[in-house]
């Protein structure tokens, strides 16, 4: 794998963003469903966090969460998110509702179902701009048709007149990226933006958020399941499982270095430039547990290949705990030392 340099970053030594056991369950006709259950994790000023995990284990849920979009009188949250120090999980509507859009805003996958098709791009961007700022109708206007012009839309003034569905895949995810940071947001979330689009317009997607967060010195929470976007878009990573983080550090310490079991099972699974073609890759046994009734230890365990390494049962009984102090650390009953020699396998077998 070939790591590109991520975006210049200016950390301040206070994250801009804190999530702290965070813990979203959803009642259902079923049981409860544990989406997230106490996660915890923070952004920088000016970095880019990239979110990683299989589908279902609570990324998406997660930044919902941090926006406030999820229904409360259904979900049941708990825990501590803080932006720029403020508390959002107990903040109220109408101050989530002045906070969106205005210090945080979000980039979502589907654009096209994002954008109302009976307005105009530049009608729904000015109009964002115009809620937020108070500015009128003409400098609405004017900001969208520059905002347009600096995500790389030609003839923005004329394009500004279209509607969603004459724009290709590509240019209405650059409308979602103007709307989104139309009110210059400190934080910008992008839930997997570059999924549904072919790997040349990725890549230009890529480069306009990386440009764009040196030009507003933007924080970027951007989840995918892509490790090839994660290595080039992030300064830090952290995976997911289930609903819980299993490891978190600094791009290059993930990639190069991975801890967890899981993690090692997320990078086999993806081919590389540098693997021979003889070697298959190597997919993860198994699937995810139900989050109505998750193991009661660590929850890979029904998928892992190292659980006899660890005695007395551990795996399959007691959950292992991330350490929050070390800036790379795993959930895994596995000792430091087994890791390093698991891992070092996995290298020989897997260049990366």
């Amino acid at each position: 794998m070939t790591l590109a340099e991520p975006p210049v970053a200016t950390p301040s030594t206070a994250p801009f963003l804190s999530v702290r056991d965070l813990r979203v369950h959803f009642a259902t006709d079923d049981g409860v469903v544990r989406a997230v259950d106490g996660l915890s994790f923070d952004v920088g000023r000016g970095r880019t966090l990239g979110i990683v995990g299989e589908s279902g284990s609570g990324k998406s849920v997660t930044n919902l969460a941090i926006l406030g979009l999820h229904d409360r009188t259904r979900t049941k949250l708990s825990g501590e998110i803080l932006l720029d120090g403020k508390e959002l999980l107990t903040a109220r509507e109408r101050e989530l509702e002045r906070i969106r859009g205005r210090r945080m805003a979000m980039i979502f996958q589907d654009a096209l179902a994002s954008l109302s098709p009976f307005h105009t791009v530049g009608r729904q961007i000015a109009e964002t701009y115009a809620r937020h700022t108070g500015a009128s109708r003409r400098e609405s206007r004017a900001r969208a048709v520059e905002m347009l012009r600096r995500v790389g839309i030609p003839q923005p003034s004329l394009r500004a007149d279209d509607y969603p569905h004459q724009f290709s895949g590509g240019m209405r995810q650059r409308v979602m990226i103007a709307m989104a940071l139309v009110c210059d947001p400190e934080l910008l979330i992008a839930d997997e933006p570059t999924t549904s689009l072919d790997v040349t317009v990725q890549a230009q997607i890529m480069d306009l958020l990386g440009d764009l967060q040196q030009e507003f010195g933007t924080s970027i929470v951007f989840i995918t399941h892509d490790l090839g976007v994660i290595s080039r878009m992030a300064d830090d990573i952290l995976v997911m499982y289930a609903g819980r983080a299993v490891e978190r550090g600094t791009r290059d310490e993930v990639l190069r270095t991975p801890q967890h079991p899981y993690t090692w099972g997320l990078l086999g699974s993806m081919p590389t430039l540098t693997t021979p073609v003889d070697i298959p890759l190597s997919p993860i046994p198994g699937t995810p547990p139900s989050l109505l009734d998750p193991p009661p230890g660590c929850r890979f365990a029904p998928r892992c290949a190292f659980t006899e390494q660890v005695p007395a049962g551990r795996c399959a009984s007691r959950p292992p705990v991330l350490p929050r102090t070390a800036p790379h650390g795993a959930a895994c009953h596995l000792t430091a030392g087994q890791r390093r020699e698991f891992h070092a396998d996995y290298v020989t077998a897997r260049p990366c």
